[in-house]
């Protein structure tokens, strides 16, 4: 038990990282070079543009025209510099000049010092007024700067489960994005994908906490990030939208974007008890050989109705046999949720020590108790006398209906007799979800390698 209650998150190496991307537009079918720049923070975006690095710039008051208003009057004079932008020879009349002069436009010369002067320009004197002329080269400059705090990826087009080739977006808190992210080989996307993911994980770490500093010992955040939600349309199309899941005290709480307060979390989409929700890894892997492998070695069964292109999908269970259906865009955001929910629901069972739901039996009204300790004990509403009460051990079997009615087999210790318990729950899903987490608990409590022996993420990523 000491090693299961001790597992927490460590600090993630947040990376920095430099090099040349592309950056696509969707609309256009356009590409164009950028070079990304990424710090523990920040991810910033830099284009190539042309600077004036030495003498005067005539540009430097370019910020006029920015607060000019609606309006402006120009006057427009001849610029010695101004043949170089065009590819003609310093001093040229008009385009009527040679075009094959050895000046070069400062879009194609990268790192020159483009001062407009021919190959064959003697060096002019400190007094004469070409010694003042500007001088260019070409440099990246910032243009966008994504904070990375509660920040998230997405590697699918829009609202499908279409995955780009070799690209992804990243977008930040606010809504504001990177815009389409392209490289050249799948090797420099995934490094950048992990890159940025470590990132985004260490600022969440460290804002989780950051938020359990304000919370009792029995509140404390377990884990949160982002995910994409499978929503099924009235077509029955495939939608898919980002969500942001946390982990905390007692419940699973579902939000549309971060809790950044502590009012917000009132205000979660959805919030569930945790002793009451079931996790379900569905797919690991992306190609359909791979996935056929990865269903025999590790056992997994998959879902066919929840069948579709991408990797990495877990299901919670809840309540009323209603689930949700989500991705992540790494098989080691994928290790995370399904060690943080194992975790939190063992703290939650810890903390809670039993769960009791109304029941009904043979026409009358009862309760029926879930006790780490106890195990199951089902008495009487009104006079609160103990009809029938057996340990986790004792519970060989059981079957439903799957609506309301259950079967519990339980084994006489007297006996060895099976003795079956047949009861009704209003919402019999929550009460099922309780008896695993309980159990799975107790086992944890005992054996606390075998739940890390049932990881299907962490088998996957260790046979890789």
């Amino acid at each position: 038990m000491f090693i299961y209650l001790n597992f927490c998150f460590c600090a993630l190496l947040s990376q920095t990282k430099t090099g040349i991307a592309l950056l696509y537009d969707e609309v256009s079918e356009n590409a164009y070079d950028i070079r990304l720049k990424l710090t523990k923070e920040v991810l910033t975006i830099q284009k190539q543009d042309v600077v004036c690095v030495s003498g005067s710039d005539h540009s430097a008051n370019v910020h006029l025209l920015r607060n000019a208003g609606d309006e402006v009057t120009i006057t427009v004079q001849y610029l010695r510099e101004a043949p170089s932008f065009l590819k003609l020879p310093l001093g040229s009349p008009g385009p009527s000049s040679d075009h094959s002069s050895g000046a070069s436009s400062p879009l194609f010369d990268s790192g020159l010092h483009l001062n407009g002067n021919s190959i064959n320009t003697a060096p002019s004197s400190p007094s004469s007024p070409i010694a003042n002329e500007p001088k260019y080269e070409k440099r990246w400059l910032d243009t966008l700067s994504v904070p990375l705090s509660m920040a998230r990826i997405s590697r699918y087009k829009a609202g499908t489960d279409k995955l780009r080739s070799n690209a992804f977006e990243v977008l930040a808190l606010d809504g504001v994005s990177t815009g389409i992210l392209q490289f050249y080989t799948a090797q420099e996307s995934a490094d950048w994908l992990r890159a940025i993911s470590t990132n985004i994980s260490d600022l969440t770490l460290q804002n989780m906490k950051m938020a359990n500093k304000c919370c009792s010992p029995s509140d404390q955040v377990i884990h949160m990030g982002w995910v994409h939600e499978r929503l099924e349309g009235t077509d029955s199309s495939q939608l898919y939208k980002f969500k942001f899941l946390a982990l905390k005290g007692s419940s699973f709480y579902i939000f549309s974007t971060p809790p950044v307060s502590t009012l917000d979390w009132v205000r979660a989409e959805k919030i569930y008890n945790l002793c009451e929700v079931l996790f379900k890894i569905h797919k690991l892997w992306l190609a359909d050989d791979c996935w056929l492998q990865a269903n025999l070695y590790l056992g997994i069964h998959q879902d066919f109705d929840l069948e579709d292109h991408r990797p990495y999908c877990f299901s919670v269970m809840v309540g009323h046999g209603k689930s949700h259906y989500f991705n992540v865009e790494l098989c080691s955001e994928l290790a995370v949720w399904e060690k943080s929910f194992q975790r939190a629901i063992f703290l939650e069972v810890q903390r809670t020590g039993s769960k009791t739901y109304m029941c009904s039996w043979q026409g009358d009204t009862l309760c029926f108790t879930v006790d780490f300790a106890l195990g199951f004990t089902c008495f009487d509403s009104k006079t609160k006398n103990v009809l029938w009460r057996f340990k986790f051990s004792q519970l060989k079997g059981s079957s439903d209906d799957g609506k309301t009615k259950v079967k519990l087999l339980f084994q006489n210790l007297d006996t060895k007799q099976i003795e079956t318990k047949e009861l009704e729950f209003q919402d019999l899903t929550a009460v099922l979800h309780c008896i695993h987490s309980f159990i799975a608990a107790k086992v944890a409590s005992v054996d606390p390698v075998f739940i890390d022996s049932q990881s299907i993420a962490r088998k996957y990523m260790y046979s890789n």
